[in-house]
């Protein structure tokens, strides 16, 4: 481990670790406190697996008050002596492996990242904390899906109880179990935060949206698992770092924080929006970009509805999600076909080379 820049000393109010910080969500959050903080030390830590991308940072990477560790959470002597290092008053949790697809195909993967990579950070932040609690907290980042499957009717409330389908949701439901289990049994002031699927800039082409709008782009297939009739609650990044922020510094120890976008789409409807902006930004004839929608077989456990209830978060802290879906989604797509370069990196994967190039020896 060691810091990335040779910056000067700077008095800092708090030293705050973000765990996942050059991943899709996790890039936004680092900016956000970075930037709006700027007597906070943030100290970005990340494996730079596939989805850890250090091009998502480049505009903010040589500010004084940022810190990038190349770090494995599963590790968890380097996770000790990082909180040594650096004396963090706080952490945000967000490293984690959150492909569905990937978790039935590798369930391993979920388990060591997501369930003993949290407990080694907990762990951490135990031992650092044992004299004192002042002003110290654990956020941990989760997951809607941890709730399993709703019907027609229905959202998701922080009472829900949990009911995880796929090795993904099942690890993420284990990790929120622990964090809880860490304030009960050994007082760690914790908050817990559940979101519901994230959309915007920088995220991995894997996920439906961006794979659509690069699909789309380059006249390629646009998959859809059976129907599309599945349901999500959809939320741009941006919203969901701005609720981070706030139940950050707001939050009460032990609560848990829904954070939804009140915004619930099927995937056949969503993709068929998305059609109609692409052919509109690409200057095609409206019904072009439709027309390269192919249903696939659906995948195993697939839940069919999510829809999250922020009404807690709304009301005690103000908080509310861009209220028109459509905006949001061509703020999106106008990012992806301004930033082709980091597209065609990540798709080629020479965005992996981005560490080593410019962080090597230094």
């Amino acid at each position: 481990m060691g810091k990335i820049y040779k910056k000067q000393e700077m008095k800092t109010e708090k030293s705050i670790l973000i765990t996942g910080g050059a991943g899709f969500i996790g890039s936004h959050v680092v900016r956000r406190f970075v930037t709006k903080y700027p007597h906070y030390r943030i100290v970005n830590a990340d494996k730079l697996t596939y989805a850890g991308n250090l091009d998502n940072l480049s505009d903010i990477e040589k500010c004084s008050n940022y810190i990038f560790e190349k770090v494995d959470i599963v590790d968890k002597k380097t996770i000790a002596a990082l909180f040594e290092k650096y004396g963090f008053d706080g952490v945000i949790h967000l490293a984690a492996e959150s492909h569905v697809d990937r978790s039935i195909s590798s369930p391993d993967e979920f388990v060591h990242t997501n369930i003993v990579g949290t407990v080694n950070l907990l762990n951490a932040a135990m031992a650092a904390w044992k004299n004192d609690h002042g002003g110290k907290l654990f956020y941990h980042i989760s997951t809607d899906e941890v709730y399993g499957s709703l019907g027609k009717d229905g959202m998701f409330t922080e009472e829900t109880p949990y009911d995880p389908r796929s090795p993904y949701s099942a690890s993420k439901a284990s990790s929120d179990h622990l964090v809880r289990a860490y304030w009960h049994t050994f007082g760690i002031p914790v908050v817990v935060s559940n979101c519901s699927n994230n959309y915007g800039p920088n995220q991995f082409p894997e996920k439906l949206i961006p794979l659509a709008i690069n699909n789309i782009r380059n006249n390629k297939p646009v998959p859809v698992y059976g129907k599309g009739e599945n349901i999500r609650d959809w939320l741009y990044v941006e919203d969901h770092a701005s609720a981070i922020d706030l139940i950050f510094h707001r939050g009460t120890p032990g609560e848990t924080y829904n954070i939804g976008g009140n915004n619930e789409w099927r995937n056949i409807d969503l993709i068929k929006l998305l059609c109609r902006i692409m052919d509109q930004k690409l200057g095609r004839p409206e019904g072009t970009s439709e027309k390269l929608i192919t249903y696939v077989k659906d995948r195993p456990g697939h839940d069919l509805r999510y829809a999250i209830d922020s009404s807690k978060l709304q009301r005690e802290f103000g908080w509310s999600p861009i209220p028109d879906f459509s905006e949001g989604l061509e703020k999106t797509v106008d990012w992806y076909l301004s930033n082709t370069l980091w597209l065609e990196r990540v798709l080629s994967g020479d965005y992996e080379k981005y560490y080593d190039r410019m962080y090597s020896g230094r």
